[in-house]
């Protein structure tokens, strides 16, 4: 919270100056802080938190729509990841492993690293296709 605070007050001290690079700090401090780290907001990341409640709500046909719609806006690697995790769930649950497969695959291409959650790993659909993948690497 004080991060919060300090990084709040020296963003509105920089914003007073006229400098050209300033004009164009906009948002809050969340943003800002994002903005000066070269992180911040993706484009997609909105429609990607859309997608991702979706998900979570069994809404899994609008879910896969967002969530295809926020890579095509524009995401960070990490959020890539999770988005082509999440559509290769809702491609396993429909039966179509081999759209499952391809969805995991351009997730771990991504991050070849990719581990599922304990839950995701046990799941009975796609737990086996991700550990198969995982393996042929």
């Amino acid at each position: 919270m004080t991060m919060r605070l300090l990084l709040a007050a020296a963003v509105a001290l920089l914003a007073a100056c006229d400098s050209a690079p300033m004009k164009e700090f906009t948002g809050d401090a969340k943003s800002a802080w994002g903005q000066l780290t070269g992180g911040g907001s993706s484009k997609g990341q909105a429609t990607l938190n859309t997608g991702l409640k979706q998900y979570d709500d069994g809404e899994y046909q609008p879910a896969a729509k967002s969530l295809q719609s926020a890579l095509e806006q524009g995401l960070s690697d990490k959020e890539k990841v999770n988005a082509h995790k999440h559509l290769a769930f809702i491609q396993c649950s429909n039966g179509r492993t081999t759209a499952c497969r391809e969805e995991f695959r351009k997730a771990l291409a991504i991050d070849p690293k990719l581990e599922l959650t304990p839950a995701e790993a046990g799941h009975p659909g796609w737990g086996p296709i991700f550990r198969s993948l995982k393996a042929g690497r």
